[in-house]
């Protein structure tokens, strides 16, 4: 089974630079995007053979995800059940007879972590609303969970500690979603590897440079763990500040 995540950072714009090629070539069983600022009606990009889940924010041209699944899911719920965090359009989750499978856009703790209080809320929230799931069957969840992790998933560590998405705080909470039982996928099969980013500004050429961070993840239940085949990214694919990140999973639906 394979899949794709992708924060596309509007998906209209993201659509002038390839999008529907790549999404075609990649030919995934579930491709999930986050940040496509839209609203219904807003697309006209309905691919064959896909079943199609959008959720938008109430605000317009802001955040926003998307699932397409070649299965149809039995189940699919849009939010966490929380009328606090469920106005931005940031989760959707399809239940499948062995997995359930969810993508997140997790909010960014803005300059100066002018945020960061709602942020602790929604990760302690999302935390909780994962365990449930996970109680029932095994979780896969992707998407641009805002942190970089350790400071090997960031060119420039030093400079960035305790801004937004490398902030003590932050990089607490996703050590505390290891410790329920999730693993990053690609640090389990790349436990080592340096210089691999899938954000970059797009000032100071960082992306030419490769200064950037790796903030677009997998995760997966950790009794499913054995499942993982390859888990890469896809930095050569360009069209928004981030890149595509996948997972390659032994597993049926």
């Amino acid at each position: 089974m394979k899949c794709i995540s992708w924060n596309v950072n509007g998906l209209r714009a993201c659509m002038g630079k390839g999008f529907a090629d790549f999404f075609a070539a990649a030919n995934a069983d579930l491709f999930c995007l986050q940040e496509t600022k839209l609203q219904a009606g807003q697309i006209d990009f309905a691919p064959p053979g896909y079943h199609a889940y959008w959720n938008y924010a109430e605000k317009k041209g802001y955040s926003g995800t998307a699932i397409f699944s070649k299965r149809e899911p039995l189940r699919v719920q849009y939010g966490m059940g929380k009328e606090e965090h469920d106005r931005e359009g940031r989760l959707i989750t399809l239940e499948f007879p062995a997995f359930y499978f969810a993508t997140v856009y997790v909010p960014n703790s803005q300059r100066e972590l002018t945020r960061l209080d709602y942020r602790m809320q929604w990760e302690d929230d999302f935390l909780a609303y994962l365990q449930t799931l996970d109680q029932n069957k095994p979780v896969i969840f992707c998407g641009d969970l805002n942190v970089a992790h350790q400071e090997i998933d960031l060119k420039n560590p030093g400079p960035n500690r305790g801004n937004a998405g490398f902030s003590d705080e932050e990089r607490g909470k996703f050590t505390e979603l290891l410790q329920a039982g999730f693993t990053d996928t690609f640090r389990y099969r790349n436990p080592d590897l340096t210089g691999a980013y899938s954000w970059w500004s797009y000032r100071f050429h960082a992306r030419e440079k490769n200064a950037g961070w790796r903030i677009d993840y997998f995760l997966v239940s950790e009794r499913i763990r054995g499942c993982i085949e390859e888990s890469s990214i896809l930095p050569e694919v360009t069209g928004s500040d981030h890149c595509p990140v996948s997972l390659v999973l032994d597993i049926d639906e």
